[in-house]
């Protein structure tokens, strides 16, 4: 059964704990950069519980990582989701160098549809930003080839992070025809 994650307002007794869990084959990960919404992040937590992703959360957050807030925020779903925390963006994509990263924006005209993902049986990571600001336009710049968009009208900022999230998700479901 997949674990949590610890964080120190956790009882030592928690199911949760730090780090990735070994896997077979290849994966679906959400990571999700200083995410401000604990609800949001609770409805990711879901998907990726429903689908079998990794979550990866990278700090600074909006909020803090109670065991109160996040059952709040994720109903009973928190028991089946491995969470992996990053201290910040610098460290996940240093840590990350090298792997499959898809970085969901609106600056890029790359469909998400567009993308082979988890190619050569590799892990996909799909990496989305800040519901205020999105990702940083430095580490878009970076990884320019890497930048996928979901379309929308003209004129409109942005979907809800947690729906943005089950688009791509599912849209790798799809294409590998298995949930983990």
């Amino acid at each position: 059964m997949p674990n949590g994650f610890a964080h120190t307002d956790m009882p030592a007794s928690s199911a949760f704990f730090t780090g990735d869990a070994p896997q077979e084959g290849r994966r679906l990960h959400i990571v999700l950069f200083e995410p401000e919404i604990p609800q949001n992040t609770g409805n990711i937590a879901r998907t990726c519980a429903v689908v079998g992703a990794t979550l990866h959360l990278v700090e600074p957050m909006g909020f803090r990582l109670t065991e109160r807030n996040l059952k709040r925020a994720g109903c009973d779903y928190w028991d089946e989701v491995d969470v992996v925390r990053h201290s910040c963006a610098e460290e996940f994509l240093e840590r990350h160098a090298g792997c499959e990263l898809h970085f969901f924006t609106g600056h890029t005209q790359r469909l998400y549809t567009d993308v082979e993902y988890g190619a050569g049986g590799a892990d996909a990571y799909l990496v989305f930003g800040r519901e205020s600001r999105g990702i940083d336009p430095s580490i878009l710049d970076a990884h320019q080839d890497a930048c996928v968009r979901i379309p929308m009208r003209d004129g409109l900022r942005s979907l809800n992070l947690s729906n943005a999230v089950a688009v791509g998700a599912y849209e790798v479901v799809r294409q590998w025809q298995e949930l983990r």
